[in-house]
């Protein structure tokens, strides 16, 4: 497989949203989300939005059932946590939640250096925001983990 240097790098997750246009709006308030573009449909729903939380780009679109592109709404919950790194996990936290995220898990610091907010979003997405404080290396962290420490 060969590269297109035109093409952005990496895994560009999509979340399948029930309201296109209020995720936006969410994800902006809440992430500080920057809009790079978007597709609305004919009907209003969203067929493809792009944003980046500052290097870290995602997509969204509405449901499109009709497709089997449904939301965690639909399916009553979601397998998958999208995991970014921020300068500031309590201030994203503290911003995530005024804007209606769910805190799901305190924020704290991990025993594999990182202090985490885990959040969910009112589409039914994950998100786990993480600042490094500690630099871990693998055998400390299972020995970290064997313990039962917090970091």
């Amino acid at each position: 497989m060969t590269h297109n240097p035109s093409l952005p790098g990496g895994i560009l997750p999509c979340l399948i949203v029930r309201g296109g246009t209020q995720a936006i709006d969410f994800y902006r308030r809440a992430f500080g989300a920057e809009l790079m573009f978007d597709l609305p449909m004919p009907d209003g729903r969203v067929g493809h939005a792009e944003m980046s939380i500052g290097i870290h780009r995602f997509a969204l679109a509405d449901e499109f059932p009709e497709l089997n592109f449904v939301s965690p709404v639909a399916l009553n919950g979601t397998p998958v946590t999208l995991s970014v790194y921020v300068d500031d996990v309590d201030a994203m936290a503290s911003r995530a939640l005024d804007a209606g995220a769910t805190l799901e898990r305190p924020v704290r610091n991990e025993f594999y250096g990182d202090r985490v907010a885990q959040l969910r979003d009112p589409f039914g997405h994950r998100w786990s925001f993480q600042t490094r404080i500690e630099e871990v290396s693998p055998d400390e962290m299972r020995r970290r983990m064997s313990a039962g420490a917090d970091g």
